[in-house]
């Protein structure tokens, strides 16, 4: 993407949807984007599609321009809606027999291809329903069938685990591993950090149609993480009710300093977070100390996790602060 904008003019004023973006995303890798509702990661699908007229910069694909190249562009790349484009009279087998025809699999190896991925994407059971009787989770399942048919290069998807069970869950991650495996480089956009974090090789996070950062996951934590995170777990007295917690946290505080602060406090646990210059050593023997006098339950010392860097990033006001200038993100290895 060089220089990639959307905006939407209305009479006399204009909003931007996606700010000027320059990013790079090579070969095998897999780019999360993580944003909040109306960050401009759906905008910036349907740019890349050709679903939306791009208002300034372009997309290059393999050297091929995207406004004067489109359908070639568009023969190497497939979508995953956000919102599933099903046939509701089309059973799920005809709809990957239909597709798989679209994107050029040869009548000879349709049915085989076909098959393949109604495993691969554990919708057997209900191969021959109508997708107007499917579930929400079942209908996602299907339309990232859709997406893999043919082996595109570039595949993007649109929040493909919404609304999926566990189960299902963990065996599309299983399946999308096995894809970038193949050599295919996929852009996914999610609200599921731990998603992220099982798939992608490379997360970037957007908001207000800025990219803030860019990189693995590790290098957000390390880069934008606050510390280290502190859990303190209630113990249970007789009766059902909880050993206070506000003693080992004033305790704690008292120690350390008024640098730790409260993230999170529950009746029956306590969120800590603690700054990165604190020995690891000494906090543990504060925390062992607290445990003794204050009769806890149990404690846990942990990494910023991706979500808390994530809402840290959502809080900032002045998104360029934290962003390159120009909203210019390139591929970087960590």
């Amino acid at each position: 993407m060089v220089d990639l904008q959307k905006t939407y003019c209305h009479l006399t004023s204009c909003k931007p949807a996606v700010h000027p973006t320059n990013l790079g995303i090579p070969d095998k890798e897999c780019l999360g984007l993580l944003g909040k509702n109306g960050a401009g990661k759906t905008t910036l699908f349907k740019m890349l599609t050709g679903d939306l007229s791009i208002t300034k910069g372009n997309v290059y694909m393999k050297g091929k321009n995207i406004k004067t190249h489109l359908k070639t562009v568009q023969s190497m790349m497939s979508y995953c809606p956000q919102f599933d484009a099903l046939h509701d009279v089309l059973t799920g087998r005809e709809t990957l027999y239909l597709y798989g025809r679209l994107r050029g699999v040869q009548e000879g190896s349709l049915r085989e291809v076909t098959e393949t991925i109604i495993d691969f994407i554990t919708l057997r059971p209900h191969e021959d329903k109508c997708t107007s009787h499917y579930s929400g989770g079942n209908k996602r399942k299907l339309s990232v069938g859709i997406a893999i048919i043919g082996n595109p290069h570039f595949i993007m998807l649109d929040e493909p685990t919404a609304g999926l069970d566990p189960v299902s869950r963990r065996s599309l991650w299983r399946c999308l591993h096995m894809i970038r495996s193949a050599e295919r480089t996929l852009v996914l956009a999610s609200h599921s950090m731990e998603e992220c974090e099982s798939l992608c090789t490379q997360i970037a996070i957007i908001k207000n149609g800025n990219i803030l950062c860019l990189g693995s996951s590790q290098h957000l934590k390390t880069k934008f993480g606050q510390g280290y995170s502190v859990f303190l777990h209630a113990q249970q007295r007789e009766g059902g009710s909880l050993t206070p917690l506000e003693p080992a946290v004033e305790f704690i505080i008292d120690c350390i300093g008024t640098e730790v602060k409260v993230f999170n406090a529950q009746p029956s646990y306590y969120q800590l977070q603690v700054p990165e210059s604190t020995r690891l050593s000494r906090l543990f023997r504060i925390l062992v100390s607290a445990k003794k006098n204050f009769d806890f339950r149990h404690f846990s010392v942990q990494q910023t996790s991706l979500e808390q860097v994530f809402l840290l990033l959502m809080k900032e006001q002045t998104a360029p602060q934290l962003a390159p200038k120009n909203n210019v993100c390139c591929h970087l290895s960590y």
